[in-house]
């Protein structure tokens, strides 16, 4: 299965599900028809009874540049966002995800890696979260969960200063699982899913619903509270004057 435009792939191999970014024309940059995408593939692997896990992915030199801006911006709105109700999705999501990211990874492509069970990134790969840089808040819930994982300070550096870091960097603060060499991480991740879908399916699902139950309330009213702002952010003054500029700078 994949989107008309083939932007979304979803392949199912024996119980793995896996969903891979591919507009790399586009840096893979998630538009609202790949969010619908995810979400619907993210509903029905809970629903379906032959995916024992999930697996993100994309190429051992892009994962994503974060979210198509000017698709964004195109919005309306009237309607809540599709981009929300996958982040609300991945929150609840029953069964294990697992991420493969390699290459570049920016916005949505780090704060989707903090709702990802086990991580795996390529030993190249440079991530970034820039949203202040743009005028706008975190997402995700990633303003709660990032000081949850690595202490406030840390996720501070990450969130305010928007700078780039390394794979060994988002080991070392707790993002991800392992570094890998950027052309294996896929297969090592893959490796990886296999591992769980032998496992006995009852206890698996038990053991995530005993790990995520804690936080689960709070960070689905995080999703919600920084959505709002987000939302409120992406009209105001200051992001108009910051995305101008950023836009006249990529034409």
């Amino acid at each position: 299965m994949s989107d008309q435009q083939n932007h979304i792939l979803i392949e199912q191999q024996d119980d793995i599900l896996t969903i891979r970014f591919n507009r790399s024309d586009k840096k893979n940059a998630l538009t609202t028809a790949m969010y619908a995408s995810i979400l619907e593939a993210l509903i029905a692997a809970d629903q379906d009874d032959s995916v024992k896990v999930i697996l993100f992915a994309a190429q051992p030199d892009m994962f994503t540049a974060g979210n198509d801006l000017k698709d964004f911006l195109a919005q309306g709105s009237a309607e809540e966002p599709e981009a929300m109700k996958m982040l609300r999705q991945l929150a609840v999501q029953k069964k294990p995800i697992l991420a493969a990211a390699s290459g570049i990874a920016v916005g949505i492509g780090v704060t989707l890696l903090l709702h990802c069970d086990l991580v795996y990134v390529g030993e190249s790969t440079r991530l970034r979260l820039p949203f202040v840089n743009l005028a706008v808040v975190p997402e995700a819930a990633s303003s709660l969960l990032l000081p949850d994982i690595m202490g406030r300070q840390r996720a501070s550096e990450l969130l305010m200063l928007g700078d780039f870091f390394d794979a060994q960097r988002a080991r070392e603060y707790g993002i991800a699982n392992a570094v890998i060499a950027n052309e294996e991480v896929f297969e090592y991740a893959l490796a990886k899913a296999r591992e769980l879908a032998e496992k006995p399916r009852e206890a698996l699902l038990l053991t995530k619903q005993l790990i995520t139950q804690t936080r689960r309330s709070d960070v689905q009213q995080r999703i919600d509270d920084e959505g709002v702002i987000f939302g409120e952010r992406m009209v105001s003054e200051e992001a108009r004057q910051v995305m101008g500029a950023f836009f006249s700078g990529k034409s």
